[in-house]
């Protein structure tokens, strides 16, 4: 019998890996999306690989409502029942609200919220034996963050749609989010300003990659949860 499939988005690199990682540690064959980091994606499946079970990589751009289609497509070649979908990708694009350029807005919303829906829409066609779809947001969900408006709202957005389908896809299939404080530094962020975050957290330190994919595992073993924001913030949104 086959072992059962999780698809994870954004999975080559960053905390989409992780996720990818602690499915496989858990027993699920993976299909990995990923867009642009092709060398991470297959240094990815291999560690994957190593642990024993099957990972194949699939690349899509998100933002293409068709992509979505074609990535279910590609993990139907497993033939194992579709159990579990993280939606891990996103983009964070800067600029104030008074600048920033349409392409920005639509490009954080149709990866970071609109591909979301419409691959849970294709999860669903296959969880009819039930299944768990968890979508990745941000502690920046409840912020108001001026320096990137599309992908607040975005998150936000994504938190919205989590309880939403949990509603509607109850009770075969459960939905919910988890929501990351400061884990990986990204590219847009100095060293300086990344310590500055950091010393305004209540724990005064960032989430070890660990501390944010146990909220998975816990999403996966308690089937009596859905519709909830897991925060894993390290006490951010108390300040």
């Amino acid at each position: 019998m086959p072992l059962p499939l999780a698809i994870v988005t954004g999975g080559a690199q960053r905390l989409g890996k992780a996720f990818a990682l602690t499915l496989a540690r858990m027993g699920y064959s993976i299909a990995l999306h990923y867009r642009h980091s092709v060398m991470e994606a297959e240094k990815t499946v291999s560690e994957i690989r190593a642990l024993g079970v099957d990972c194949i990589a699939i690349r899509a751009d998100l933002t293409v409502p068709q992509k979505t289609e074609f990535l279910f497509r590609m993990a139907d070649e497993f033939h194992a029942p579709l159990k579990a979908l993280v939606n891990s990708a996103a983009i964070m694009p800067q600029g104030s609200p008074r600048d920033l350029e349409l392409l920005d807005w639509d490009s954080a919303l149709d990866l970071n919220l609109r591909a979301p829906f419409l691959l849970s829409q294709q999860a669903a066609r296959r969880m009819t034996d039930g299944g768990l779809i968890v979508n990745i947001s941000d502690i920046g969900a409840q912020k108001a963050w001026s320096r990137y408006p599309s992908y607040t709202v975005s998150k936000a957005g994504l938190e919205a749609l989590t309880k939403t389908l949990a509603r509607s896809f109850a009770p075969t299939i459960r939905v919910n989010a988890i929501a990351p404080g400061l884990v990986l530094p990204s590219d847009a962020v100095t060293p300086e300003q990344w310590k500055q975050l950091v010393e305004r957290l209540p724990l005064k330190r960032p989430a070890a990659v660990e501390e944010i994919t146990s909220a998975l595992e816990f999403l996966v073993r308690n089937q009596y949860i859905t519709g909830q924001t897991i925060v894993v913030d390290g006490g951010y949104s108390l300040t």
